[in-house]
C-alpha cells in the first residue's frame, strides 16, 4: 500500500474519540499503517522512578492511530480532501487538493 500520508502533514481525525480534531502528523509505521499525530489519541501511563527519571508518575503520550481514520487537511482551503499525485516536469511527484485545485506540498 502506497502512504498517501507523509511525516508533518496536517491532518483531520476522521473517527474515534478525538474526532474532528486536528493535528501534525509526527512519525509514520508503513508497515502497520499507522501514525502518530501530535495532541491525538493521548493516554496516561504510569512510570516507576529510575535513574533517568527520579521522579515517576503518570505520563502523557500519543499512541499510534490507524491512517485510514484520517484525512489529509489542505492548508489553502482549510478542509479534510482528497488529493490527486500529478508529475512535475523534473520527474518529482507533487500532491493536489481536489477541491481547490491548489498544491499541498509546500517546497
Amino acid at each position: 500500500m502506497s502512504l498517501r500520508i507523509k511525516t508533518n502533514d496536517k491532518v483531520v481525525i476522521l473517527a474515534g474519540k478525538d474526532k474532528g480534531k486536528d493535528g501534525k502528523v509526527i512519525k509514520v509505521f508503513p508497515d502497520k499503517e499507522k501514525a502518530i499525530v501530535e495532541g491525538i489519541n493521548l493516554v496516561k501511563r504510569h512510570s516507576k522512578p529510575t535513574q533517568a527519571n527520579r521522579q515517576g508518575g503518570i505520563i502523557k503520550k500519543e499512541l499510534p492511530m490507524w491512517l485510514c481514520k484520517m484525512q489529509l487537511l489542505c492548508p489553502n482551503c482549510g478542509k479534510a480532501v482528497r488529493f490527486s499525485s500529478i508529475k512535475k516536469e523534473d520527474g518529482k511527484k507533487l500532491r493536489v487538493c481536489k477541491a481547490c485545485q491548489e498544491p499541498i506540498d509546500v517546497e
